[in-house]
């Protein structure tokens, strides 16, 4: 992470202008959870080389490629296109989590409101350098971040845009003309 400059403010609008909203980063939670996926297929994979072509009788080759291929379709590819469905998106304006294969959840905090920001790490999220944050505003209920990596620096992210928004809406709300405060009759 870089430090910034000694004296440097950052860039922010003119009054009344409307800020662009950019895009931070776009996280997702940790791919840990897909070990147990990685060694179903390596087994299936062993399984199907040492049996195809020496089942017993009763048994023939289709049927066991069958079995595998649906081992593979319930067990290595639908876990992996559920944590490829879930995002968690930062922006200069909101965090956006969504989630969902067929039917879509999208989940919008901004960062204008304010909120909370509570870090849980068990175990396990400290020995894969992730972490579980909980933004909370205290009116529409939580948001909840899970797995995310690095969860000391998202959450220090997050505090920033937190007090970048609400000085800029503070701002905004004042009216304030720097023109008029630099015109001064001798």
């Amino acid at each position: 992470m870089s430090q910034p400059t000694p004296g440097a403010r950052p860039v922010t609008p003119p009054p009344g202008a409307p800020a662009p909203e950019l895009v931070v980063a776009t996280v997702r939670g940790h791919a840990g959870k897909l070990i147990w996926s990685a060694l179903l297929l390596i087994v299936v994979a062993g399984a199907v080389g040492y049996l195809l072509g020496n089942l017993p009788a009763p048994f023939e080759d289709w049927m066991l490629l069958a079995a595998a291929g649906a081992l593979v379709l319930l067990g290595v590819v639908l876990p992996y296109l559920v944590w490829l469905s879930r995002t968690y998106t930062i922006t200069t304006r909101r965090v956006i989590a969504r989630r969902g294969l067929l039917a879509r959840t999208r989940t919008e905090l901004s960062h204008a409101r304010g909120y909370t920001i509570a870090t849980r790490r068990g175990i396990l999220q400290r020995m894969r350098g992730t972490g579980t944050l909980t933004l909370s505003d205290g009116v529409e209920g939580q948001l909840v971040l899970r797995d995310v990596p690095g969860p000391g620096l998202v959450g220090e992210v997050l505090a920033d845009h937190v007090e970048m928004n609400q000085i800029l809406a503070h701002r905004d709300s004042q009216g304030f003309s720097f023109g008029a405060a630099s015109a001064v009759a001798p």
